[in-house]
């Protein structure tokens, strides 16, 4: 199985996950996050992680608390819509 790389901004202000991407180009999702870093360099509320698995389920266990609260609806819009 191919692992995908998922891109996540994460607002401690919000507390809440507030974009999520995929990838399934590791050098797409390389440049996605350093873009996603330089744009929220100055704003420490974001957490920018990209992490490589196998799918968006394993991710959410590995690592949960990006998808607690209202960020389970957003999950639900970008993952299976």
């Amino acid at each position: 199985m191919a692992t995908v790389h998922f891109l996540l901004a994460y607002s401690h202000k919000e507390q809440k996950l507030v974009s999520q991407d995929e990838f399934t180009d590791a050098k797409r999702a390389t440049k996605a996050y350093a873009d996603a870093e330089a744009n929220h360099a100055d704003d420490s509320d974001y957490e920018i992680v990209l992490i490589g698995s196998d799918s968006i389920e394993t991710i959410m266990k590995t690592h949960g608390h990006y998808f607690s609260g209202d960020s389970n609806d957003l999950l639900a819009e970008l993952s299976f819509a």
